[in-house]
């Protein structure tokens, strides 16, 4: 295990928080569209909501907003999606990729083709047609693709059959479901 002064260095990531609007709207979405399977609800309708300004503290949360539901569902190998169901007074616009701060996740795909039609099924708009990726992941037969789920924001669908390339210096290869 890698360790620094402070100790070990973390493993890797756990999960990514994703708020919607409805929890069971998302969660059929990410089970039709990518496969994810349900691990645990963290809170139901029937626990009392997370709030107060205990919660706004911890949370970050605004003023008068509280967490109704929460549940961890997985994709695949990947990290586990932690998906909250927030009320509030004044809900946010979905992010986007010009926003600062976390602005998408990305879905490894081995049929790119299959798995965007299996997410447009399940709801997704995609942005555009499957495309080349970017420098170090454009080997051949690569392929990557953004689409917008119902509650906004974004997921990236990418496919690199061929692996990846490394500038010299490189600290570290990339990490691949496998």
């Amino acid at each position: 295990m890698a360790r620094d002064a402070y100790g070990p260095l973390p493993r890797g990531v756990n999960h990514i928080g994703l708020t919607v609007d409805d929890l069971d709207t998302a969660s059929d979405f990410l089970a039709k569209g990518l496969g994810a399977q349900w691990c645990y609800d963290g809170l139901t309708r029937e626990d009392e909501p997370r709030e107060g300004a205990e919660v706004e503290r911890q949370l970050g949360l605004s003023k008068g907003a509280r967490v109704v539901r929460q549940r961890l569902m997985r994709i695949g190998q990947g990290p586990n999606i932690e998906i909250f169901e927030v009320e509030t007074a004044d809900p946010a616009r979905p992010l986007g990729l010009e926003d600062r701060g976390w602005n998408h996740i990305s879905v490894y795909c081995d049929d790119i083709h299959g798995a965007l039609a299996r997410i447009v099924a399940a709801g997704a708009e995609p942005l555009s047609e499957v495309h080349d990726n970017s420098r170090h992941e454009d080997t051949d037969g690569n392929g990557s693709v953004y689409v917008r789920p119902p509650w906004g924001g974004l997921i990236e669908l990418q496919s690199i059959p061929n692996g990846y390339y490394y500038p010299a210096g490189s600290e570290a290869k990339t990490w691949t479901p496998e």
